[in-house]
């Protein structure tokens, strides 16, 4: 367990076993407990590391709702990177975690061995279809500002390994990180030249044809669909998942 400072916010990350580094980050509303699972399996030939998005879990929680934007949690990804000395890494996540890691890429390409893009999308060149999302990000924050920490799970498929110092930091993650404000990261998809995993449970029906464009638009792209899964394919189904990713960084150069 270790802690950081990035941009005047703490951040909470974990890290274990030793090898090729791989930085997991975990969906909105959840924390780095979410990889559980996956902590032995991946840590056996690789240096694991799993954190808490500002907001989340054990990371700070600023009250700056300016503090809350895409630019800032890459930095907090490049800032845990840095601390552990480790130039190149295996970039993935789950949900916001994996729209993150595209963002992570879109920046600091040189920075990314390969990608793993989990039950996630990569945003949308339509703007109408991101006004969309982001009243449905909106809401989530409108649901944890009325009821708190009980909103857990009412709107999001939950891991129930999400502990929280607050509902204050989901409610201003929700308005400026869960929210989408230009269509860079779906542009930058046939840029990627890192080998990508995408991965999807097979019930995660809101994710099926993100999925399927990503893996159409990035060259090389290796897809996945995870059976018996919905949106937490890593919890729901993680001796799949586990052999699946271990066959996909066997893979890697």
């Amino acid at each position: 367990m270790a802690q950081i400072v990035s941009g005047g916010v703490e951040i909470y990350y974990e890290a274990r076993g030793s090898g090729p580094a791989i930085l997991l980050s975990h969906g909105y509303g959840e924390t780095s407990q979410m990889w559980r699972d996956q902590f032995e399996a991946l840590s056996v030939h690789h240096r694991l590391i799993v954190w808490d998005m500002r907001g989340h879990g054990r990371s700070g929680v600023p009250e700056d709702q300016a503090a809350y934007t895409q630019a800032a949690t890459v930095a907090d990804m490049r800032a845990i990177l840095d601390a552990e000395g480790i130039d190149q890494a295996v970039i993935g996540g789950l949900s916001l975690g994996g729209f993150m890691s595209l963002a992570f890429h879109l920046t600091h390409p040189e920075r990314v061995r390969a990608l793993m893009l989990i039950d996630t999308g990569p945003g949308f060149k339509n703007d109408e279809a991101r006004e969309g999302w982001n009243r449905y990000a909106l809401k989530i924050a409108e649901g944890f500002r009325q009821n708190g920490l009980a909103q857990l799970g009412r709107d999001l498929q939950s891991s129930g390994r999400n502990e929280h110092a607050s509902a204050e930091g989901l409610v201003r993650s929700a308005v400026g990180m869960l929210t989408q404000q230009s269509g860079e990261v779906i542009h930058s998809l046939p840029e990627i030249r890192a080998p990508t995993l995408v991965v999807v449970g097979e019930n995660d029906e809101p994710y099926l044809a993100a999925s399927d464009y990503m893996h159409g638009k990035i060259s090389g792209s290796h897809k996945v669909i995870i059976p018996d899964a919905a949106h937490l394919a890593n919890v729901d189904q993680p001796e799949i998942f586990n052999r699946e990713v271990l066959g996909f960084l066997e893979g890697l150069a």
